[in-house]
């Protein structure tokens, strides 16, 4: 046997030297096989969606109305559609038609058959509806977060469902009855689709949010549907052509039969306010900073770890592929765009609110590669510290959170709560009329108001903008183009009750102010209901900002919400 051997040059492996190192995948972990057990799956889908569920649940019963224009834009409209009464405003003008009425019958799926099972009970309807909502939330939150698991690991995707679950920004959008709220959803399950390579389900869902949703939400999805013609082009162009034209079509046959005119809504509400300047000025204008301080309120430590996402990308993209980037990427373009118009509210950053949970979850979860050593396969102290350090952070948002929806809710649910005991005042008769004054932009809807009371009448507290007037059947309806309306925010002389000796009840928020209340006059009028109200100007904003345990009641000034009723003569 010849002992002498020859040295030989071991084979090279294909495209091990000559290619770059590739971005983290889970299945390329040791031990690990492509077909893979339950680790390898990422999360199941049961969990999740009842965690979500349950979450959404929670809101749908608890939470408040947040803004005017969802009552008087979206709730009355759809009450007309089940009622036949309601309060008009002049984008549901037919002189006007901004609003898309295709929007309002989604609602319908859940409120028709919820007035028939429960018939006088409205209340019931709109909690109904709120729940259907909550659904739609569920589901496409969802698909969001086992994709992300299913993708890159079920560590990051328990963080992000947590934080979907349990941020005050998510509780509160999830359950709202708005455009940006409905965008909210699609941007959720257009991200998720992405993730399972769906490329043309992802664009349709896409369009879907931005055409029968909010139309300004475009560039949110712009990545989205980019990323998706890039990868599958000929698919992702006729998914998203196809659903455009359907969705469009659908609009416009659906204003044509309300508006009776041939009109789209859509067009309509780009044309005023991108070629027509749209004069967002007069409904009020802030700062450039309102969208930081809005988003750390809602999210606290999440929103600042979210905005982190890209400083720390050079870090984050050895663990992740670039199309995490792809899905986070709408977040720093919305806030940016969104920063930069004068007119801002809230809710305009509700479409993005699911992935400043998941840029902040990925955030966590790669903390502890700030302080690992390039090319070390040891662990350092620091590392092994981070590493118990992020259930620690995710804790301190999630409380955070808690204390900030509790604040919320505790704190301004009186007007939701004050209208629901006028049904325990039915003695008054039918014919009663409801007047309210300034406490108009915190009317909760048609949904509140119980049979007997023929009328709701705004009153003169000095608001000098144009307010909404029932639908007026005589005029046509939804088809009505009322003189009253203008575009400008001009008040009409119509609006308000000159007679207030014909109301039978009055709304009234009364605060420590030195000037007297209508309430006061006690020969007049007698409360029939009083609820502590949250007042935001004579309260520190640390505690009424978050629920601070035996600090909330004690440190905050509150307000009565109270129901007023003449007193017989």
């Amino acid at each position: 046997m010849d002992l002498t051997t020859t040295r030989q040059r071991r084979p090279l492996l294909t495209g091990s030297s000559s290619s770059s190192p590739k971005p983290y995948s889970k299945t390329d972990k040791p031990g690990r096989s492509d077909g893979g057990d339950a680790e390898d799956r990422g999360l199941g889908w049961l969990l999740p969606f009842i965690a979500l569920c349950y979450l959404r649940y929670m809101s749908a019963t608890s939470n408040i109305v947040h803004d005017c224009d969802e009552v008087f834009n979206y709730w009355e409209p759809l009450h007309y559609l089940l009622y036949k009464s309601g309060f008009q405003t002049w984008e549901y003008s037919s002189n006007f038609a901004l609003r898309s009425y295709l929007y309002i019958l989604f609602h319908e799926l859940a409120g028709r058959p919820a007035a028939w099972w429960f018939g006088d009970d409205k209340v019931r309807v709109f909690y109904a509806v709120r729940l259907f909502l909550g659904l739609v939330s569920a589901v496409s939150d969802t698909v969001l977060v086992v994709a992300i698991s299913r993708k890159y690991g079920k560590r990051l995707g328990t963080y992000a469902v947590a934080m979907l679950c349990l941020t005050s920004g998510c509780f509160f959008a999830s359950t709202s009855f708005l455009p940006s709220s409905f965008s909210m959803y699609a941007m959720s399950l257009s991200s998720g689709l992405l993730l399972f390579e769906k490329y043309a389900m992802a664009v349709a869902v896409s369009v879907v949010g931005v055409i029968l949703g909010w139309p300004f939400s475009i560039l949110a999805f712009s990545p989205v549907v980019i990323y998706s013609l890039v990868k599958r082009f000929k698919q992702a162009f006729i998914s998203g052509a196809v659903t455009s034209v359907l969705l469009l079509g659908g609009s416009v046959l659906v204003d044509y039969y309300y508006y009776k005119r041939w009109t789209s809504s859509v067009l309509n509400l780009l044309i005023y306010n991108v070629l027509g300047g749209g004069e967002s000025h007069l409904y009020g204008t802030e700062g450039p900073l309102f969208y930081i301080r809005n988003g750390f309120n809602n999210f606290n430590l999440c929103f600042v770890l979210a905005i982190l996402f890209i400083a720390l990308y050079p870090v984050i993209r050895r663990k992740y592929d670039r199309c995490l980037l792809v899905v986070i990427s709408p977040m720093y373009i919305w806030l940016a765009f969104m920063s930069l118009q004068p007119h801002k509210e809230e809710r305009f950053l509700y479409p993005i609110y699911p992935l400043i949970c998941v840029s902040a979850s990925a955030v966590i979860e790669n903390i502890p590669e700030l302080f690992r050593e390039k090319y070390s396969t040891r662990e350092n102290l620091l590392v092994t510290i981070t590493k118990y350090l992020r259930p620690v952070i995710l804790g301190i948002i999630l409380c955070a959170s808690h204390a900030r929806t509790f604040s919320i809710i505790n704190g301004y649910s009186a007007p939701l709560e004050v209208y629901k005991l006028l049904e325990h005042h039915d003695d008054a008769g039918p014919g009663s009329v409801l007047c309210v004054g300034s406490e108009w932009h915190r009317y909760p809807s048609s949904f509140f108001v119980p049979d007997y009371i023929s009328e709701v009448r705004w009153i003169d507290d000095g608001f000098r903008g144009l307010l909404p007037f029932p639908f007026n059947n005589t005029l046509g309806g939804t088809a009505a183009s009322p003189p009253y309306f203008n575009n400008k925010n001009q008040a009409s002389d119509e609006q308000f009750l000159k007679n207030i000796e014909s109301c039978t009840f009055l709304i009234e928020l009364q605060l420590s102010r030195p000037y007297p209340y209508r309430g006061s006059d006690l020969s007049t009028w007698e409360a029939i209901a009083v609820l502590p109200y949250l007042d935001r100007e004579l309260s520190p904003a640390k505690y009424r900002s978050f629920f601070i345990p035996y600090k909330w009641q004690e440190k905050n000034v509150f307000g009565k919400y109270v129901i007023l009723r003449r007193v017989p003569k």
